[in-house]
């Protein structure tokens, strides 16, 4: 019996369709991923920073 009666309480101010559209949508296009080659660069530059820096201050 107070099951239906929170029911009513509940049902006056809700509208006829209570969905809401979602604010962050699911399945969004997956993220490109950066290559191989943009990762190795970055390896390849930095090394010689490195070693670089071990030259100048022994």
């Amino acid at each position: 019996m107070e099951n239906r009666r929170d029911e009513e309480f509940y049902s006056r101010d809700r509208p006829v369709h209570p969905a809401l559209p979602e604010d962050r949508p699911r399945g969004a296009k997956p993220k490109a991923h950066r290559g191989p080659w943009l990762t190795a660069a970055l390896v390849i530059g930095v090394i010689p920073l490195i070693v670089v820096g071990i030259a100048l201050f022994p």
